[in-house]
């Protein structure tokens, strides 16, 4: 998958980055996206989204990624380190097994517990993406 955007009116809000192992539900995520016109970079992993956002921060609006995830880094780890590093980018979390406290995330974020309902999803990434902006 490549960042896509289905309508124009999201773009100068920058991608979404996803971040979830699941091959299924990650093209899933991105399709809900996609279909909202947002534009949209799919990661399979913690460490490639890490890795990803070396070199594309700035086109970066949102995280969003699951916390549960094999590799080095996982969805917490990975939320900490875009905190510190991008303190005015807001953070998504999603995850049927842990809630981001009990994880370690030290950031504001919004949370989502899985499963969730297509709705419950867009409306907090709306909230999401208006939380942390700087006017």
């Amino acid at each position: 998958m490549s960042p896509v955007s289905a309508a124009g009116e999201h773009l100068s809000d920058g991608l979404i980055l996803v971040v979830e192992d699941d091959p299924l539900i990650l093209e899933f995520l991105c399709e809900i996206l996609q279909e909202e016109g947002f534009a949209v970079e799919p990661q399979v992993s913690a460490d490639a989204a890490s890795q990803y956002l070396e070199q594309h921060a700035p086109e970066v609006r949102l995280l969003l990624t699951d916390i549960t995830m094999p590799g080095k880094l996982n969805g917490a780890d990975l939320a900490n380190q875009f905190g510190d590093r991008w303190p005015d980018k807001p953070i998504m979390i999603m995850s049927g097994f842990e809630t981001p406290k009990s994880s370690g995330v030290k950031h504001p974020v919004s949370f989502i517990k899985k499963p969730w309902a297509v709705g419950q999803l867009l409306d907090c990434v709306q909230s999401a993406l208006h939380s942390n902006r700087i006017p």
